[in-house]
């Protein structure tokens, strides 16, 4: 039998998250006409990114189009 080695191990959960917040972040820009920078800012001090963060709800299971509108929303109501 082999012998894994520990580099061998990959750890994708960094990557998912960061790629899932770059998605939601420019669909987000799109959609509010937004640049990338002033949707970046929002999203990160927004309610959304704190539950996805934190693992609440599992929003971070919910599609990006749907993350986007949860994000305007928010803002709307702000």
């Amino acid at each position: 039998m082999r012998r894994i080695e520990r580099w061998e191990y990959y750890d994708s959960e960094p990557d998912f998250t960061s790629e899932k917040y770059a998605r939601v972040i420019e669909c987000f820009a799109k959609q509010q006409g937004l640049s990338l920078d002033e949707a970046l800012g929002l999203f990160y001090y927004s309610e959304v990114y704190q539950l996805m963060r934190d693992g609440i709800s599992d929003m971070h299971c919910m599609s990006d189009l749907y993350l986007a509108e949860e994000l305007r929303l928010e803002y709307q109501v702000k």
